[in-house]
């Protein structure tokens, strides 16, 4: 991921369930939830991180969640599971050796104005995302976008690219009407200047069309009656800009029927009230890191002791901390990802053998220093605890940690320059391919972060190299692969994936959500 300050200062919200069919806890009545279905109308709370409705210059979290509303996308995931790329306004095929996407418009599919949707359409709005070169236009950088005839086009890549199918399904790839967007002041280059006509009319084909927009408030959509699909349970949706706290308020009290951005502790307060719960794991993924350079820390880069913290730490105990739904990926790539590897194959908590391990390494009680953002939650959940969790379990082994925690716009340097002792950190994808996760490689982004250099593990970087090239039939294997070395030899230390939690009002049945759009607001019924 991309890390930037503006990202990691918003509570980070995305969901990882399934189509689900929620369960309601026991508590009395609540008549808001009945009448906003009569109603036809749905108010979700949400905390906002949301800048546009232009869907080519989205990338933050609600704007995704409107996007997937408003537009469709030439390729799409099928309800939750973002393991395997699904038709949406196109078919697609891929060369033999993933440099060359092929895609086929599907025939019938109109904009909410009721105009065909055309090659040109979709062409234009994939070059336009990369010209005007906002938040996700690096998703299609250094890809040529070319039309064939009229009914294909073609993505281009000057290197294998086996991950870009899982790319096309990202809400920033919307494609927009061609037409109407240059009809207001649109273009595939910097010069663009439709974003203020998309922050007041939606120009896409999917489910619902804007009715308002404040960025800062609430928007609201309102059905599209020129879908395709199928029709939407909700005629009108009211997606409100609010804090945790008052969502659980809002909930409870039936004057909103969703809510999506509530921390662990205001989930457990509601477990006795008139409300549905389901909680997963989220797409996120917490870690920390020994930095190998000696010049940081003689111990953090000795083998034996790397060991010992491996076999120190108390996993479950780490997981608990995030509440029901939280679980432990076994590497670095999280659960619901293809290559992922259960929580068995992780390192598991021995302390006779980490004691051992110490011995070996000659360590004898000098502190070493854990380093962390003290100022931002992943889930609602704090890194703090997480560090006081792991200094206590250390202990037990003969490790002795000192907290180091700072605003994460100072220790964003560090972390980034290569100088924390141990590190504590978290990874969000930005797209769903465990291509995502080797930058945790020796040589590359985040394996420098933790002094890891190129030369420091050969293994590891052939492992990593091996995946990056492996086709469909040997993906999974090879990242399994890779990701068992990691366990064994790397510095990093997959710790849980947080619970995401959506509530919704004991009328509500069904929720789909998914980890790149979060929640599919036209499938609530």
């Amino acid at each position: 991921m991309k890390f930037s300050l503006k990202r990691a200062l918003a509570v980070v919200g995305a969901v990882t369930a399934a189509s689900l069919t929620l369960t309601a806890c026991a508590g009395g009545a609540n008549s808001g939830g009945e009448q906003a279905a009569s109603a036809k109308s749905l108010v979700v709370d949400a905390s906002f991180d949301l800048k546009t409705a232009d869907p080519n210059r989205s990338y933050e979290t609600t704007g995704q969640i409107i996007a997937k509303a408003m537009y469709e996308t030439l390729l799409t995931f099928e309800g939750s599971d973002v393991t395997t790329p699904v038709d949406g306004l196109a078919s697609y095929t891929m060369n033999e050796d993933n440099t060359v996407m092929t895609l086929t418009m599907k025939e019938g599919n109109v904009f909410s104005d009721g105009t065909p949707i055309t090659v040109d359409d979709a062409v234009f709005s994939l070059q336009r995302l990369q010209g005007v070169k906002g938040n996700p236009s690096f998703l299609l950088e250094g890809l040529t976008i070319a039309k064939v005839d009229d009914k294909t086009l073609t993505i281009t890549s000057p290197e294998p690219k086996p991950e870009l199918p899982f790319i096309l399904p990202n809400g920033a790839l919307s494609v927009v009407n061609k037409a109407v967007v240059e009809a207001n002041g649109g273009t595939t280059d910097e010069s663009d200047a439709a974003e203020a006509f998309l922050n007041k009319e939606s120009a896409g084909s999917g489910p619902y069309v804007l009715e308002s927009f404040d960025a800062a408030k609430q928007v609201v959509l309102t059905a599209n009656e020129n879908y395709k699909g199928a029709k939407p349970a909700y005629e009108r949706i009211v997606l409100r800009n609010v804090e945790g706290p008052t969502q659980k308020l809002n909930i409870e009290k039936g004057e909103s029927q969703v809510a999506l951005d509530l921390n662990p502790d205001q989930v457990a307060e509601l477990a006795n009230a008139d409300v549905n719960i389901v909680s997963n794991a989220s797409r996120y993924m917490i870690f920390f890191f020994l930095n190998q350079n000696s010049g940081v820390n003689k111990w953090t880069s000795n083998p034996d002791f790397l060991k010992a913290v491996k076999l120190g730490v108390d996993y479950d105990k780490i997981v608990a901390l995030a509440g029901e739904g939280a679980v432990r990926p076994g590497g670095p790539i999280p659960s619901i990802f293809v290559g992922a590897l259960d929580s068995a194959a992780g390192n598991q908590r021995d302390v006779a053998a980490a004691k051992a391990a110490l011995a070996a390494s000659g360590y004898n009680g000098e502190p070493v220093t854990l380093n962390f953002p003290n100022d931002i939650t992943v889930q609602g959940l704090s890194f703090t605890s997480i560090a006081e969790s792991l200094q206590a379990q250390l202990a037990e082994v003969g490790i002795t940690v000192e907290l180091a925690p700072a605003p994460v716009a100072t220790e964003l340097d560090a972390y980034r320059g290569g100088t924390e002792t141990i590190g504590l950190w978290y990874w969000g994808p930005d797209f769903p391919h465990p291509s995502n996760y080797l930058v945790f490689s020796p040589g590359k982004l985040v394996g420098l972060r933790a002094g890891w250099e190129a030369t420091a593990d050969v293994k590891a970087a052939e492992l990593a190299a091996a995946a990056q090239s492996a086709s469909d039939a040997d993906r999974e294997a090879a990242f399994q692969e890779w990701q068992s070395y990691q366990n064994e030899t790397g510095p990093f230390i997959p710790l849980l994936q947080p619970a995401q939690s959506v509530v919704t009002s004991p009328h509500i049945k069904d929720v789909v959500t998914n980890p790149i759009w979060t929640i599919d607001l036209a499938l609530i019924n």
